[in-house]
């Protein structure tokens, strides 16, 4: 094997295993922070691990923004004993996270068009607690009795993404987060 092939070889290994590592930590990040801070809603609870679902969506690209937010979210839901939201909350959110992903400026916080795929992921995300919500529990009513507190969940996960990118960008550590092509 030539030196070049060698020297590509180890770059290639050495950003895959960067973004396997980033698609973890934004895993535990979700899954914390969904954990950390709730507030119950009909049928569930809001919390703020939307906000990481935003930036791990944004600043990972598809398949790992699907991952990283599937799974954290879910994981968040095995352990605060939520079992039966499992599955609805993995295909919602790995939606969500490829929805953000594929619309988002690629790692640019501050634009408009990062801001509409946020928007997006949070509205997809209020229909799909409504549908899994009416589903689960065999009542349409029930489904619609979330919307306002997953409304609200939408708005506060929109402010903490802002919050923490601009942080992020502020103190130049953005780069070390933000997915680069392979």
């Amino acid at each position: 094997m030539r030196e070049a092939d060698k020297k590509d070889n180890m770059k290639i290994n050495r950003e895959g295993a960067r973004i396997i590592t980033l698609t973890g930590l934004f895993m535990a990040l979700i899954c914390v922070a969904t954990l950390f801070f709730k507030v119950p809603i009909p049928l569930g609870y809001a919390h703020l691990g939307n906000g990481f679902i935003f930036l791990a969506a944004v600043f990972l690209k598809n398949p790992y923004a699907m991952i990283a937010t599937g799974v954290g979210s879910a994981l968040a839901d095995l352990l605060g004993g939520y079992a039966e939201w499992i599955i609805p909350t993995l295909i919602i959110k790995c939606l969500m996270g490829a929805l953000i992903s594929l619309i988002s400026a690629n790692g640019k916080v501050k634009s408009v068009r990062t801001f509409l795929a946020v928007l997006a992921g949070a509205v997809e995300m209020v229909a799909g607690y409504t549908v899994a919500g009416a589903l689960l529990y065999g009542s349409i009513p029930a489904g619609f009795a979330q919307i306002p507190g997953l409304t609200a969940e939408g708005i506060v996960g929109m402010v903490l993404f802002y919050v923490v990118g601009a942080v992020c960008e502020k103190a130049g550590v953005k780069k070390y987060f933000v997915q680069h092509n392979i």
